[in-house]
């Protein structure tokens, strides 16, 4: 009868449990990591959308009251384009170095709805114009910016023109 020592036994190949549980806690601390990035990219960029959305706003806004005369901050919602359509598109996006009344914003995947002082809903199909006048006043409403499953209302205030983001919480 032979015996088997602890050194013979450890050296017959394999894992030990405690080998097994460190490696699978590394694989899961790197997949906690890795996954937020990739599913934020969609999150990110809506919210970067939407923010710009409102910096166009407040733009009008504040060229309306210094110049005196009105401003208009335009919305585009865009249909699906061909791969030689956005290519053209951005290259004449990347030509205008500010945003402005003669640089409408443009919703590059993101379905816009326009919800009027009188709260009518108003699906965008085109384009949607929000004027500011010098006074501070604004044709108002809710311009709602909708990606996936992420919606977003930026208000603006028909009689002092403010202009108001509400985001979801992330």
């Amino acid at each position: 009868m032979t015996l088997i020592s602890a050194t013979d036994r450890r050296q017959s190949g394999g894992f030990t449990l405690l080998e097994l549980m460190i490696v699978l806690a590394i694989l899961a601390m790197g997949s906690m990591l890795v996954i937020p990035g990739l599913t934020g990219m969609d999150s990110r960029t809506f919210n970067a959308q939407v923010r710009e959305a409102g910096s166009l706003l407040n733009y009008a806004r504040r060229t309306a009251v210094v110049t005196g005369r009105p401003a208009v901050a335009s919305f585009e919602s865009q249909p699906e384009r061909s791969e030689a359509e956005e290519a053209e598109i951005r290259t004449s996006e990347a030509a205008r170095s500010t945003l402005g009344p003669d640089a409408p914003w443009s919703s590059r995947g993101v379905e816009i709805a326009y919800r009027d002082s009188t709260r009518q809903l108003v699906e965008v199909e085109d384009t949607i114009d929000i004027t500011f006048f010098p006074e501070g006043g604004s044709t108002g409403g809710e311009l709602i910016l909708t990606l996936d499953d992420r919606e977003a209302v930026i208000v603006i205030d028909p009689f002092s023109g403010r202009v108001r983001t509400e985001l979801p919480d992330d």
